[in-house]
């Protein structure tokens, strides 16, 4: 049988076992400075060296200028069609618009029918390049220097609506999710908290209530160690994962109904922070893996992820070259390279919050869990989902999950306790990148547990 290419995922592991049998290496040793923040390596979003500026009057606390452009899909009435769009300060470029005004004229998009569409599939099926051809169409006419929309009132009148006039939807029809497990610091904070001495492997049965299904396999690979230290090591080399209903994910600010008789079940249910991707490009083949080097062409953007009793995800996709400035080193410690981001997130509650700020630069990367999911020819969809897992930092107030923050006492802030969440509280997850004047930012996560009918 033909082995798969070195430079899959299976690849890398297996040149790494091969020089590095695994009963010579030692049980790492998880420190919370073994993890640091990635260093920043800003590059300036710009036109010919210009900084890059839009007549449209942008705040510079807003999550949304030019350099951002994030897409999603709205209505502007309740009685409206969907249609794509994309933000930019506190308006929605409506994208159907500039389309049936013969502005997107560039090779890929100018006979293309994909921004009149109620989803963003169709458009991200197209590529890469169908991508960056939007996107530099899109900053050009919002360019505070390019007259076409500046200058033409009914046209930015019909296009340009108030975010507070529309209602956003899911931003694409949602075939496939895969959640994984990608913060070490999670993992080491966790395992502490469930009679793990430091340094030492998370109990089997962690792994089985998260819906893990991967132990029988490494409890076969690896049938000499035991389970627990396998899957602590493997933790290092393979990312884990497991797949969820795509069904009942929702768009922030939808209600999430408290499953009935569920009580005093742990917080870490409830709210557990977290980044998700949308899964773009032509996809793969059924049978043909993903190269981990070409992972990134087949991730359009990322959104904000509550992985709680429900999955609650933002409106609004960030591509991934809007984010591109903001790319990062890998934590330490780490056999495969990784490809990262830095974004500060923070979770807020009307009583308690905010109380969580993490960094994203301290998680695994998603083109190595893409590569992953694909690696024995899973097939990927445009639409596709997949979760970073919960995100935890080092120490306390960065922690990503109510399990970590309440494991020995409750919680308490601004005069108010909580074991868990309760019924009517809300709870709203945010993010951004700081550039030079600027954030580029992923606006809001939100729900509010309600009870059951």
């Amino acid at each position: 049988m033909k082995r798969p290419p070195s430079n899959t995922l299976y690849g890398l592991f297996r040149s790494f076992r091969e020089n590095n049998p695994i009963d010579d290496i030692p049980l790492p040793n998880l420190p919370s400075s073994n993890f640091v923040h990635g260093s920043r390596r800003h590059r300036k979003n710009s036109v010919s060296g210009v900084a890059l500026t839009s007549f449209i009057e942008v705040d510079p606390s807003s999550h949304f200028p030019i350099q951002n452009l994030p897409f999603g899909v709205f209505k502007p009435k309740p009685a409206s069609t969907a249609r794509p769009g994309v933000a930019i300060g506190d308006y929605v470029l409506d994208l159907s618009a500039i389309a049936a005004a013969g502005l997107f004229n560039g090779p890929i998009l100018r006979n293309s029918d994909c921004f009149y569409q109620p989803n963003l599939n169709k458009f991200l099926a197209l590529g890469r390049p169908a991508w960056k051809e939007a996107r530099a169409t899109l900053q050009k006419l919002l360019s505070s220097t390019e007259p076409t929309l500046r200058d033409n009132q009914s046209l930015k009148q019909e296009s340009l609506i108030p975010l507070s006039e529309v209602e956003m939807l899911l931003p694409v029809a949602i075939g496939d999710f895969t959640d994984f497990f990608s913060s070490m610091d999670h993992v080491h904070d966790c395992g502490a908290k469930i009679n793990c001495k430091a340094g030492q492997a998370i109990p089997l049965k962690w792994y089985v209530g998260l819906g893990c299904h991967s132990t029988e396999i490494y409890s076969c690979i690896f049938d000499r160690l035991q389970i627990e230290q396998v899957l602590f090591r493997v933790r290092l080399d393979l990312p884990i994962a497991y797949h969820g209903r795509a069904s009942s994910i929702v768009i922030s600010g939808t209600d999430i109904t408290r499953p009935r008789s569920i009580r005093d079940v742990s917080l870490e249910t409830f709210l557990r922070p977290r980044w998700g991707a949308a899964v773009v490009g032509p996809g793969n083949e059924l049978g043909n893996p993903v190269d981990v080097n070409e992972a990134a062409d087949h991730i359009f953007g990322l959104v904000l992820m509550n992985g709680w009793i429900g999955t609650t995800i933002s409106p609004w996709i960030v591509t991934l070259e809007a984010l591109e400035p903001f790319s990062c080193d890998p934590p330490k410690k780490v056999c495969i390279s990784w490809f990262l981001y830095d974004v500060c997130s923070e979770v807020q509650h009307p009583h308690l919050m905010p109380y969580v700020a993490e960094n994203i630069s301290e998680s695994y990367d998603i083109t190595l869990e893409l590569a992953h999911l694909t690696v024995n020819g899973c097939n990927l969809r445009p639409g596709d989902l997949f979760g970073t897992g919960t995100i935890s930092g080092p120490g306390p107030e960065s922690y990503g999950s109510l399990l970590e923050l309440t494991w020995d006492k409750p919680l308490s802030l601004n005069g108010v306790t909580r074991e868990f969440l309760e019924d009517g509280d809300e709870v709203i997850i945010t993010g951004f990148s700081k550039g030079n004047g600027y954030k580029v930012g992923f606006g809001k996560c939100s729900g509010k547990i309600v009870p059951p009918p």
